[in-house]
């Protein structure tokens, strides 16, 4: 299962290393892929994350979660 998470606020490689980095340490995510250009980041995980839980998780280090969905 695979969760598509939409960030406002990226503009570098640091960025993407930063979002990478809190998404990894939720509960359930298996892999971690995160796009500049688009944006937004594929988590793969082994149990649906809950959204209030990625938002946060990024909030926390300075981004904006716009959307989360399962794709």
């Amino acid at each position: 299962m695979k969760q598509l998470v939409e960030i406002k606020g990226m503009s570098c490689a640091h960025c993407v290393a930063h979002v990478k980095e809190a998404l990894k340490k939720l509960n359930n995510v298996e892999e971690v892929t995160v796009n500049l250009e688009l944006n937004n980041a594929v988590i793969k995980v082994a149990k649906e994350v809950d959204a209030g839980k990625i938002i946060s998780a990024i909030n926390e280090i300075g981004y904006e979660v716009t959307n989360v969905k399962s794709i």
